[in-house]
């Protein structure tokens, strides 16, 4: 039992190490680049009306 568990988590570590390591696609920072200005407005916004 205790060897599947590790073997799990093994393969989940190294899954997750290797999506992680990969290079964004263009699609992908442009949404990053969205979300950082949308929680920019947002932070103005909270500034204003504080």
């Amino acid at each position: 039992m205790k060897h599947k568990i590790f073997s799990f988590l093994l393969v989940a570590i190294l899954a997750f190490t290797i999506t992680s390591c990969r290079e964004k696609t263009p699609g992908e920072k442009i949404e990053d680049g969205i979300e950082d200005v949308g929680e920019g407005i947002e932070d103005a916004v909270d500034d204003v009306v504080n």
